[in-house]
């Protein structure tokens, strides 16, 4: 999903998404961030960015798409916890 699809989602479900956040200032996964930038996880390259992510429709499924990429997420994220978050609350700044 792109962030330009966000108002195309139905607004009375939850989406779930996969969020990181910059564990300090100039992480190695997103060069110049400050800490505690808060990023999601680009689907495909499982980098830190805040344009693509994979949304889903539960938590859990969420949770086991993050168990099931958990090597490859360590590697391109180093350092950092991968958490899976509401996405309404992640774009209030919530979460």
């Amino acid at each position: 999903m792109h962030k330009s699809e966000i108002n195309g989602l139905d607004p009375t479900r939850q989406y779930w998404v996969p969020a990181v956040v910059a564990p300090h200032r100039d992480w190695i996964a997103a060069r110049g961030c400050r800490s505690g930038a808060r990023y999601l996880v680009d689907g495909r390259t499982l980098r830190a960015n805040r344009d693509s992510f994979p949304a889903f429709d539960s938590q859990l499924t969420c949770l086991k798409w993050i168990m099931k990429n958990r090597a490859r997420l360590n590697r391109t994220l180093p350092e950092a916890r991968v958490r899976a978050v509401a996405l309404d609350r992640w774009l209030l700044g919530l979460e």
